[in-house]
């Protein structure tokens, strides 16, 4: 019979809007300002913690709307985000190293509904309010460590190898490298073919240069592409672990070109805190004392002993000569917890290393008992800018702890000789994260306050409503009954896309809204030109029957070109745009796939409703 669906098309409509409903249905229900708290290191989220949590917050006269704990969890909610932020740094004081925090937002929604599946949409950081920042990494820097490493490394082969060298210097400029200088030609060309075989990923060449024999070794550029890929991703994944130490939920750390690194930290309002956290390059390094030699003679005589180099001890600021052979150092260390030292109640960092790092400190600790070793603390400090508003930055170099070497240890230590038990706080979590690749410098900071995220997301509803509106109106004034079937079909595509980010819990930002009311306008398009050929059809002299028929069937080659093109496009701006891009284009490409199933299938299932299998002398187009 002509224009009629079976049975199962039907039903699979129904059951698409049913779906769709139940699980855009979450969305209404609003979200509370939360923070969860999870137990680290095995520690237990219980009623003595609840207990103390509640404490502290009443002290700071602030009252939860709601305490929920479960699954080795705490989920405390708030009536606004003003008391969430007053919040945690009330339950910061109390929760210490075994515990992390997160500010995060709770969704209101039922639990028969939440054992569905059904969740709400994530909103972006333009929507919900936080901190915005872009990173530009120092690759120059991470070019010159890597070839310190060379050095060091160039060092200890010709040392396994008997052969003896003048210098080892690296070499900046347009050919990176490293060159090394012998007495004469023959220990030279030796020493060609042993590095030649060690660095075979390194270009090894001999050279003569004002009477001296030099070996030297250059960065081919796929070797200096790799580094600088290397370090950014050691960057990315560092500052991804800090990040996570700040106790941030749904933090977004993305790379952004070939040096860049995006930072967007949801409900963050502390822009001062992120930054010293972000940028801080802070390690540790541990080294045996030099005994050997007078550190305040050194210090006087400008000349120091081959082998070691000269510090200064922060207590007292006096100097202090160091073995240049460093025990371990950041990169091994596997854990640290900040707390306090049991015999002096000063601050300490407890540090645990890798099984590299402890078996090179078993070692020496067992072959220096008795010997003093020292603890080298680095951090790279931005001491003001130049011209070009460029950072200037300095590395300081001091020694926090000398303490003698009692008896053999490895895996785990106690590191003391902080100033204050927040820097022990700060460099356990620096630790914890790993060190930086290369110092990164802070180009752009945005911090977008929760009032300003609220007014967007009652503009953007606005702006859907009115373009909804103004789009429905029209449809019924030049449609008249199929302008309704029109309306209905725009209806359900919206539940449909709301559903669809919800089920895949994909982020609704500005830009992401700017795509729904874009694609509210788009999602008419196809019903305009099946009408119109339904019209053309009717004036032609077709029967009704055979006229929407035809509509149906003649518009559906156009349409699907329209709409695979516009697709294409929203996937090309999925695969090279940045967050905001890529947000439209997510909301974009799902209306696309969801108005064509509802103005398609779904405005015909409607249609053949009202009109299929009768008899009709005209239709209300």
């Amino acid at each position: 019979m002509l224009n009629k669906y079976p049975l199962w098309k039907n039903l699979l409509v129904v059951a698409v809007l049913l779906l769709g409903l139940l699980y855009a249905l979450p969305n209404l229900f609003g979200q509370d300002p939360a923070i969860v708290v999870t137990g680290l290191h095995g520690a237990q989220v219980d009623a003595d913690l609840e207990k103390k949590v509640r404490a502290a917050l009443q002290e700071a006269k602030i009252t939860p709307t709601q305490v929920e704990r479960n699954e080795g969890r705490m989920l405390l909610r708030f009536d606004t985000t003003t008391d969430q932020q007053k919040a945690q740094h009330a339950i910061a004081k109390v929760l210490g190293e075994d515990y992390s925090y997160a500010l995060t937002m709770a969704a209101n929604v039922p639990d028969w509904l939440a054992a569905l599946g059904g969740r709400p949409m994530n909103l972006g950081l333009d929507l919900r309010g936080g901190i915005h920042v872009l990173i530009d990494v120092d690759m120059d820097s991470a070019l010159q460590a890597k070839l310190e490493a060379y050095t060091g490394d160039i060092r200890s082969v010709l040392r396994k190898h008997k052969i003896r060298y003048l210098t080892v210097k690296t070499e900046k400029g347009k050919q990176l490298g490293v060159n090394v200088k012998f007495k004469d030609a023959a220990t030279r060309d030796k020493a060609l073919d042993v590095l030649a075989e060690e660095f075979r990923n390194l270009g090894v060449e001999a050279v003569d240069a004002d009477g001296a024999y030099l070996v030297r070794l250059t960065m081919p550029p796929a070797e200096v592409r790799a580094t600088k890929k290397f370090a950014l991703q050691q960057n990315i994944t560092t500052i991804r672990n800090r990040v996570n130490a700040l106790g941030v939920a749904e933090p977004l750390v993305q790379q952004q070109g070939d040096r860049r690194i995006v930072v967007e930290l949801p409900g963050v309002q502390d822009p001062t805190q992120v930054k010293n956290i972000l940028g801080a390059t802070a390690t540790l390094e541990y080294r045996l004392v030099d005994t050997e030699h007078d550190a305040f003679e050194a210090k006087e005589t400008g000349k120091i002993p081959p082998g070691s180099r000269l510090y200064k001890v922060r207590e007292d600021g006096r100097p202090i000569l160091l073995k240049k052979r460093v025990i371990v150092t950041g990169d091994q260390i596997t854990d640290a917890a900040s707390g306090f030292d049991q015999r002096t109640g000063s601050p300490m960092v407890t540090v645990s290393l890798d099984s590299k790092g402890a078996r090179r400190m078993r070692n020496v600790t067992t072959e220096n008992v008795g010997k003093p070793m020292a603890v080298v603390f680095k951090e790279t400090r931005v001491v003001g800018r130049d011209a070009n508003g460029k950072p200037i930055k300095r590395q300081v170099e001091e020694v926090i702890s000398v303490a003698n070497i009692l008896e053999p240890f490895g895996r785990r230590f106690q590191t003391t000789g902080l100033d204050s038990p927040q820097e022990a706080h700060q460099l356990a979590l620096l630790l914890r994260a790993g060190a930086l690749a290369a110092p990164i410098d802070i180009v752009e900071e945005r911090t977008i306050g929760p009032s300003l995220g609220a007014d967007n997301i009652r503009q953007g509803f606005i702006s859907v409503m009115i373009g909804m509106a103004a789009v429905l109106v029209f449809m019924v004034a030049y449609y008249r009954v199929f302008g309704l079937f029109a309306d209905a079909a725009l209806i359900a595509n919206l539940v449909l896309i709301v559903a669809i980010l919800s089920l895949l819990q994909a982020t609704l930002t500005m830009p992401g809204i700017a795509g729904i009311v874009l694609t509210v306008g788009m999602a008419v398009d196809a019903n305009v030109l099946i009408y119109e050929r339904i019209r053309e059809e009717l004036r032609v002299g077709s029967t009704p029957q055979a006229a929407i028929h035809a509509g149906y069937e003649k518009a559906f080659s156009t349409i699907m070109d329209a709409n695979i093109t516009t697709l294409i496009a929203a996937v090309v701006l999925f695969s090279i745009g940045s967050g905001p891009v890529k947000g439209f284009a997510v909301t974009l490409a799902i209306g696309i796939v969801t108005s064509m199933f509802t103005a398609i299938v779904g405005t015909r299932a409607l249609v053949n409703l009202v009109y299929g299998g009768k008899r009709i002398e005209k239709l209300s187009i």
